[in-house]
């Protein structure tokens, strides 16, 4: 199973829901890196040190990181919601996007809600 570092704008509510999935999360906070204002860059560079995936809110400056270097561990990005049954819907669409899937090195993917545009 994927093993996802969430940076530390990624919304708790929905990590705790994939904690309960059974999905292994550090998260910014727990690896002492939140509120320090650190470039995405190095968020992706820690991920990659610690052999995970970046799970973010955060499209475009990730798509561009990937855009520029593909080699890491993967990149999930979400688009974030506020309300309760868009988690739901969220969390469900994370899950069925990387069920079946060991690694996402190299990978991007994007997880939109139902209806999202962008």
């Amino acid at each position: 199973m994927v093993r996802f570092y969430a940076d530390e704008n990624f919304e708790a509510p929905v990590i705790n829901k994939l904690r309960e999935k059974g999905y292994d999360i550090l998260t910014a906070l727990e690896a002492g890196n939140a509120n320090q204002g650190i470039p995405d860059e190095e968020v992706l560079a820690f991920a990659i040190q610690e052999n995970r995936t970046v799970i973010t809110l955060n499209y475009n400056d990730f798509k561009n990181l990937h855009k520029r270097d593909s080699n890491h561990h993967g990149i999930v990005i979400c688009i974030s919601t506020r309300r309760k049954e868009d988690r739901d819907d969220l969390v469900e669409r994370i899950d069925l996007a990387l069920r079946d899937k060991e690694s996402l090195d190299c990978e991007l993917i994007r997880v939109n809600r139902a209806n999202a545009v962008l």
